[in-house]
């Protein structure tokens, strides 16, 4: 049955891939986004080209910490569910500028929770993180893991955007769903993320830039699987709980390297710097919670992920 979805950071990656597979189902969609400055208003405004085409997709611009404009939102667009993505991202800027992270992550996440409580709405998707994991030891990470060693600011906001989202749960009856995804990459993916940064660098013969020794590990996570795990969460939202979305394999920043050498056919010019504070040396979802109730079923392996994201980034430079 279609359905009224509010999508926060909607011109973003994920946002905009996942406004576009909702399109496709038969939802109506309100998209908003303020644009934040982190990288290029233009790279988001080609985002949602194409979603403003269709006659089921609005777009309004502005800040989720602005009550008055969110409040304006729901009374015009009357969302049955919530689908909150909007975040300042990135682990080391938040160690530059913990304050604006807190404001726009954890005071504008308890400013869409209070405006759902005045609205009569219950129900939200909260894009959590795989930083809230910390230095975890014991691998892979399971959502019943202890999480109250986050090493960044930005680590340390969306774990309390979690515990938020429980006290609305257990005071509101909300039905909300946390994800914690892991390393998203795929087309639209930001331009400082890894992947792009380093098949930017490789195809243009540049030297790449690794903290560490190189043996740091990821688990990778390609944009279609993870808009198939929030569509997932969509259809089984009842009551509070916390998923792991993942690839559920892992591999290091060497062998990223060399996976995109591979489809780029060229070599890379490779410049080794110390480890950076706030980078985790491992992350690795266990999945198997998330494939149970949410059907999640993650397909694209990073080799093929890879060969994917190359072909795309190509035809757009």
């Amino acid at each position: 049955m279609a359905i009224r979805i509010l999508i926060t950071g909607a011109a973003g990656f994920i946002g905009s891939n996942l406004a576009d597979s909702l399109l496709k189902s038969g939802d109506t969609i309100l998209g908003i986004d303020n644009f934040d400055s982190y990288y290029e208003r233009t790279i988001k405004e080609k985002n949602i080209k194409g979603a403003l085409l269709h006659s089921e997709y609005d777009f309004k611009e502005g800040d989720i910490r602005d009550a008055e404009f969110l409040s304006n939102c729901f009374a015009s667009f009357r969302p049955d569910l919530i689908v909150h993505l909007a975040a300042k991202a990135g682990v080391r800027p938040s160690i530059v500028n913990p304050k604006e992270y807190y404001d726009v992550n954890v005071m504008g996440t308890l400013n869409i929770l209070e405006v759902m409580r005045k609205h009569n709405v219950k129900k939200m998707i909260f894009a959590s993180s795989s930083s809230v994991y910390g230095n975890n030891t014991k691998v892979p990470f399971s959502e019943s893991d202890v999480v109250d060693n986050p090493i960044s600011p930005y680590a340390a906001s969306k774990k309390a955007g979690e515990l938020l989202c429980h006290s609305y749960y257990h005071l509101y009856n909300f039905d909300i769903f946390c994800l914690r995804f892991f390393t998203v990459y795929g087309p639209r993916q930001r331009p400082d993320l890894a992947i792009h940064k380093f098949t930017k660098a490789i195809l243009k013969e540049e030297a790449i830039s690794l903290f560490g020794d190189g043996s740091s590990k990821r688990d990778y996570t390609y944009i279609d699987d993870i808009i198939q795990g929030i569509n997932g969460a969509i259809k089984n939202l009842r009551g509070f709980n916390v998923f792991n979305l993942g690839e559920s394999g892992t591999i290091s920043l060497t062998g990223l390297v060399s996976v995109i050498e591979k489809y780029t056919k060229k070599k890379a010019k490779l410049s080794f710097l110390p480890m950076q504070d706030g980078d985790v040396l491992q992350t690795y979802a266990d999945i198997s919670k998330a494939k149970s109730i949410l059907g999640y079923n993650p397909q694209v392996n990073i080799e093929a992920g890879i060969e994917k994201f190359v072909r795309a980034f190509k035809e757009l430079d």
